[in-house]
């Protein structure tokens, strides 16, 4: 909230100064736009997940001007109020406050965060200046070289601790008196640069305009934290400016990405083609509902881990991409890819080397620096070019004749985001402490988990190390602003809940103290729920094309039917031996067609299962599979590795049956605690209906093939809420919010399908919806977008229905970690599961909290951050701290409880499955001759953001796919 003082106050306007006017604006278009384009049919536009929207102003029809130039600057912890302010939005009146009292419900514990508070800020008067340099529109390079250079630090004075923000923003107790200030920089005097040609005298001069807009308000800050005021936007400048204060002096030291600062020469950790790995310090500011039970600032400090790009020639980085064993064999995976180079994996893959900055070397006395733009499919003895003399000659005999210098043909030639810059590969290295963004393949990620992975007790001392690098006792920046920040951690009292018995099929239970320990096993378990119908007609493809593998299918089939008949699994006395056949991947969609139809002629019915043995993990091979069972056929499908199916474990066997009861329509287990009913007694007797959303974004520097942006929606099947549909689509190209069309289509079909089967005709009374992956700067507009369409929907279906919505953002991408003392932990010093933190890091007035519901099982637990965005269903704190643990004991296809709420949990695993139902042709490997005699293009449609994202093949409805846990 505002703060209690002002709980339904509106936040102030941006104000209107010079600083706004340079800021730059986002198109965004208003409520009653979207509603009238939604009416005509047409899908309204959705803000894009890595913009920052503004909202038009409905009289004049346009944008306000931005309060801040980047909001990704600005501290994380402001909550749904500061991000409204900061954007300048008005304040929702709906906002939920925080509980006046904490849960009660467990047993009381003691916790150490990685949270360290604040205990001083400055009491001498600090002044905000507007900074423009030349024309607003240089590149960042230029602008740091002129604010570092010795003309500017002379004019503003190297003790006066100056800070930029790279942008618009300075800060400095120094007091300029005049209405401007005003430096001109010439940069070819300051480097003391020669022989300058004549037409380039007096180009390099710049000027600094420094205009003083405000003085920092740390009272109004301190009034808000008290609960005297609400946000304003003196209370984000403030934070601002601290935010700046703490990371000066260690970007100064260190290599810094966002909050994330590294020491360079730290030791490297090899991932494998030319990717390393290595630790560094995270460090943010935010105001919190401190460990006391006050409020104020802390800073989180925690290790990062970064990847980076292995300081090497630009051949080597190639060579080690694909895996080549010598320049010979990087030259033959290239002409092969020529043959079609649009849809070739080669040209896929060196996109990853985009925006990498690289030094050529052919020069030793005079080195330039440049910035890959892409590869093009000529090599040096194809691309022509005309030199200083207008001859017209190849890069091969530009070298040659100029260097002395022979070069590789059938190599890619690289261009530079410079134009009209082509050079060779052989010429040219990758620059040190430069980030890998690009997603790692699976060895990668493994060794990345090796490396990443650590107990709380390491985790803590890296920790302790990463304070040791910011070291604030000694940071000059903060001892003159006099900020005092504590360096003896946060200890908050916490609790872990009460965990529920888990019961399962024919009254089998396993109590909540052997659960409590964070895994239990089901042998000699029956379900909670078999599958609904008897499994007769199903089939077994072994991919392998060996007659011998029969033999081991069928061995395994026999254990199958066993340990499922065993947990309660229904056969029909003919569903016992089920079709066995062989397949090939060269087969392609044929093999699921084969298998389909064998099984359906020896049951002479429509398949009901099937289930392929593959050799390994292969994403392209299991994506096929599942297209065609998913999106042909309607049928759903078990994938099992052929090393698993020869061994044929009992645990692993058990861990297919819980997935295939899923998807044959049972359910595993069911979570029962004597806590929810006692604190909230309705809870069980209301009908409510749970929505779970995610939205995924492509990789960065995913070809346009790979563009588009993944929805997924779960909605709860039964009152347990232990079975959830899921439907999935594309959602524009890296679009956040979930489109109009999407929850009209795919929402509007599970909701219907629940008051048919669920609510007995009727629309639910509540409606919990957890939303994942937004950030605290989108939590507005999944209001005014998302639930805003799926109370119209409900509208639509019944016309006087108004179901209470609840709505409540799950967050997994932050920094905070538990340290729990002696008996509070695990054996690995990971805090219990039920461990609930609702002070120390948590908002000051907002309704947050952090639950930790799972054990680790390796590493340190990371907890669940959830804030309550709008509360329409009047949960109470216990009631959904409780509801949303004791539910995390019931996923599907688990024998531990989970770290997520299960409905968002299946709405990641239904993205990502979704995958196969992509209206793509598959990429070509390169190796296969193209009997088209295309032209060949250095540029390519691929190369460019997709104009049309397409959506994804629906799944077959015969068999009744939509309605299974297809995903699980």
């Amino acid at each position: 909230m505002a703060g209690p003082g002002k709980r339904r106050a509106q936040a102030e306007r941006v104000s209107q100064n010079s600083s706004e006017k340079h800021a730059a604006s986002e198109h965004a278009t208003t409520t009653q736009e979207q509603s009238r384009e939604s009416s005509t049919g047409k899908s309204p536009p959705r803000y894009d997940g890595n913009r920052d929207p503004q909202t038009l102003d409905l009289a004049t029809r346009t944008l306000p001007p931005a309060k801040y130039a980047n909001l990704r600057n600005i501290a994380e912890g402001l909550g749904m109020a500061g991000w409204a302010v900061a954007r300048g939005f008005e304040l929702p009146p709906t906002l939920p406050s925080r509980p006046q009292k904490f849960n009660s419900q467990g047993k009381e514990i003691s916790v150490t965060l990685n949270t360290f508070n604040v205990l001083q800020l400055p009491t001498r008067p600090v002044f905000q200046y507007d900074v423009t340099i030349g024309k607003g529109d240089e590149k960042r390079g230029l602008i740091k070289k002129i604010w570092e250079s010795k003309t500017v630090k002379a004019q503003l004075g190297v003790n006066n601790m100056w800070l930029y923000d790279g942008n618009k923003l300075a800060w400095s107790m120094m007091d300029i008196s005049r209405p401007e200030l005003r430096i001109v920089v010439d940069i070819d005097k300051e480097e003391n640069r020669q022989n300058i040609k004549p037409d380039k005298v007096g180009k390099n001069i710049h000027k600094v305009f420094i205009r003083k807009t405000k003085k920092v308000d740390f009272a109004g800050l301190s009034h808000f934290l008290e609960g005297k005021a609400s946000w304003s936007n003196d209370c984000i400048d403030t934070i601002n400016f601290l935010d700046h204060v703490m990371r000066e002096w260690p970007s100064q030291r260190y290599t810094q990405i966002k909050k994330s600062f590294f020491q360079r020469g730290e030791q490297r950790f090899s991932l494998g083609q030319g990717i390393e790995a290595f630790k560094g310090v995270f460090s943010s500011l935010r105001p919190v509902l401190n460990d006391k039970g006050g409020k104020g600032l802390t800073v989180n400090v925690d290790v990062a881990n970064g990847t980076f790009w292995t300081a090497q020639p630009l051949g080597q980085a190639l060579g080690a991409v694909f895996n080549a064993s010598g320049i010979a064999d990087l030259q033959g995976k290239f002409r092969n890819a020529k043959n079609d180079w649009d849809k070739s994996f080669f040209k896929k893959d060196l996109n990853r080397f985009r925006k990498l900055h690289v030094v050529d070397t052919h020069r030793p006395d005079k080195q330039h620096a440049w910035c890959i733009d892409k590869f093009i499919v000529q090599d040096c003895s194809e691309k022509k070019f005309t030199d200083g003399d207008g001859k017209n000659m190849t890069i091969e005999e530009y070298f040659q004749k100029k260097y002395n210098k022979k070069l590789n043909r059938n190599l890619p030639l690289v261009k530079m985001t410079k134009p009209d810059v082509y050079l060779p590969i052989e010429v040219l290295r990758i620059e040190p402490n430069q980030r890998y963004n690009a997603k790692l393949n699976e060895q990668q990620t493994s060794q990345m988990i090796k490396f990443a992975v650590t107990l709380p007790p390491q985790r803590w001392a890296a920790v302790q190390s990463g304070l040791n690098l910011l070291d604030w006792a000694n940071d000059p920046y903060l001892k003159h602003y006099g900020i005092r920040i504590n360096p003896t951690a946060a200890e908050v009292k916490s609790r872990i809940l009460p965990t529920p018995n888990i019961v399962f099929g024919g009254n089998d239970k396993i109590l909540a103290p052997q659960a409590k320990g964070g895994r239990w096993r089901i042998d000699n378990l029956k379900f909670l729920t078999p599958n609904t119908t008897e499994l007769r007609a199903w089939g077994v493809c072994v991919v392998s094309g060996r007659p011998s593998d029969i033999n081991m299918a069928q061995k395994f089939v026999e254990e199958f039917v066993k340990t499922y008949q065993g947990h309660g699994g229904k056969f029909h006395a003919d569903g016992k031996q089920p079709y066995i056949g062989l397949g090939n991947l060269a087969q392609g969609g044929e093999m699921v067609s084969k298998i389909w139809s064998d099984t359906g002629n020896k049951f002479t019915s429509r398949p009901q299962f099937l289930v392929f043995v593959v050799p390994d993990r292969n994403a392209e091979v299991y994506r096929r599979i599942k297209k065609s069972c998913d999106c042909r056929y309607g049928v759903v499908s078990q994938v099992l590795q052929y090393k698993h199916v020869r061994e044929a474990k009992g645990q692993y066997i058990s861990n297919v049956c819980m997935k295939v009861n899923a998807k044959l329509g049972g359910s595993t287990s069911r979570a029962v605690g004597v806590t929810l009913a006692k604190v909230a007694p309705n809870n069980a007797r209301t009908p409510t209906m749970i929505i779970g959303a995610d939205v995924s974004h492509p990789a960065p520097g995913s070809p346009a093939s790979e563009a588009a942006s993944f929805c997924a929606i779960t909605v709860s099947q039964d009152s347990n809420y232990t079975r959830y549909m899921a439907q999935c689509d594309t959602n524009g190209h890296r679009v956040e919010m979930i489109t109009t069309r999407n929850i009209q289509d795919h929402l509007g079909k599970m909701a219907k399908h629940w008051i048919q089967n669920v609510g007995k005709g009727s629309v639910p009374q509540r409606v919990l919806y957890v939303r994942d992956g937004v950030s605290e700067g989108q939590y507005q507009h999944v209001l005014d977008q998302e639930v805003r369409d799926m109370k119209a929907l409900f509208k639509d279906i019944a016309p006087k229905a108004d179901p209470a919505f609840t709505v409540v953002v799950a967050g997994k991408r932050h920094h905070i970690r538990f340290f729990p003392k002696g008996p509070a932990g695990d054996r690995n010093g990971n805090p219990m599961p039920g461990t609930l933190v609702e002070a120390g890091c948590t908002h000051p007035f907002e309704f947050d909290f952090y639950l930790c519901a799972h054990s680790a099982i390796k590493g340190t637990a990371r907890p669940i951050h959830y804030q309550v965005i709008l509360n329409e269903g009047k949960w109470g704190g216990e009631e959904l701290q409780q509801f949303l643990l004791e539910h995390s004991f019931q996923y599907a296809r688990s024998t531990t409880p989970v770290s997520l709420f299960p409905a968002v949990y299946y709405a990641h695993l239904a993205a990502d499955r979704a995958r196969a139902h992509e209206n793509a042709a598959p990429v070509s490997s390169g190796k296969k001759e193209s009997r088209l005699d295309r032209r060949k293009s250095e540029t390519s449609s691929s190369d460019k953001p997709p104009s049309e994202i397409l959506p994804l093949i629906p799944m077959a409805p015969a068999g009744g796919i939509n309605t299974t846990m297809w995903y699980i």
